[in-house]
């Protein structure tokens, strides 16, 4: 497995890292011994960035990767976040980046996990009623007190990004980024590479869509959070279906799998960019590790472009309201 460096002076992580979210909650039932072996796969292959949050499943998620790496913490470059604050319905988010917060989450995390520090701690979404630059002081504490290693963000905009790498240094922002979603290349993406800060993708392979191999909308469970979501249904679901299609037939050119071929892209846009693709089978895991393998040709490259001019139809989430930009 290839690696690429979190931030300029960050450690080194896969040059593919493995979300592991949906081994908990959003994409329909899952096997807690297959996602533990699938992270267990996953480090065997040299996959050691692994992707988590405590809004995951309230808390499960953690449990489950601490569960996972006991034993194997020294291979495991560790991600966690924090600030989505739930409620009894399941759909309501809120917000919280005070700096009380900041300390009582970390704990909670810490404990969750089961580990004695956190090797980047992300704030999950900004508080719009909270100073960045509070927030981030609240979490450079916690990296003076040796139970964080590092400092990301997500899904912020190039000001706040600023701002609060003025206060700390920030090592990785985590956008949606891939074929299907690029506004952050007009103004965010160029602001993390002045400052030196990783990309960290997430959705890179758009929720599964840029797979090409998920069914109808209709026919999720539903508990798959994708049954409602605005790309995946009604008009916008069958445009995006066509572009889907336009990418197989690439792929299928370049001899990888769409999945693939998604996260190839993402890869060529700089070695900044670690995309952290979701999965809860092994399969899967194992198709997006392999992608670290292809390299794709400038007539790839240029065709790509052309088959998906200015991304998916639709927007990325059925509420928008905690994405700054």
């Amino acid at each position: 497995m290839n690696r690429r460096r979190l931030g300029r002076n960050g450690p080194e992580v896969s040059a593919i890292g493995l979300g592991c979210m949906g081994m908990s909650e959003f994409y329909g039932a899952a096997d807690e011994a297959e996602s533990i072996a699938v992270i267990h796969r996953a480090l065997d292959l040299g996959v050691n960035f692994l992707d988590t949050a405590d809004m995951y499943g309230r808390g499960h998620n953690e449990e489950l990767v601490g569960r996972a790496i006991a034993g194997r913490r020294d291979e495991v470059v560790l991600a966690t976040k924090f600030g989505i604050v739930r409620s009894d319905d399941p759909d309501a988010r809120g917000v919280d980046g005070s700096p009380a917060y900041v300390k009582k989450a970390a704990e909670a995390s810490l404990k969750r996990l089961g580990v004695d520090h956190i090797d980047l701690y992300y704030l999950h979404r900004r508080d719009p009623d909270v100073p960045i630059e509070e927030t981030v002081g609240a979490m450079a504490e916690l990296v003076a007190e040796g139970k964080v290693g590092r400092l990301g963000l997500s899904e912020v905009s190039a000001e706040t990004l600023r701002r609060a790498h003025a206060t700390h240094p920030i090592a990785a922002l985590q956008s949606e980024y891939s074929l299907f979603t690029r506004d952050i290349e007009a103004e965010i993406l160029p602001a993390a590479r002045e400052l030196g800060v990783a990309l960290v993708a997430y959705s890179p392979i758009s929720r599964g869509l840029l797979g090409g191999t998920l069914p109808p909308a209709g026919e999720l469970p539903d508990d798959d959070f994708r049954k409602r979501h605005p790309r995946f249904t009604g008009e916008n679901g069958a445009r995006n279906e066509e572009l889907v299609a336009e990418v197989r037939k690439i792929a299928e050119e370049a001899g990888c799998t769409a999945a693939q071929l998604a996260l190839a892209w993402l890869l060529s846009r700089g070695e900044d960019v670690i995309p952290i693709p979701g999965t809860k089978r092994l399969r899967y895991l194992e198709e997006n590790a392999a992608a670290a393998g292809v390299t794709l040709t400038p007539d790839q490259l240029a065709a790509l472009e052309a088959a998906v001019p200015g991304g998916a139809r639709g927007e990325r989430y059925v509420n928008m309201s905690l994405i700054e930009r």
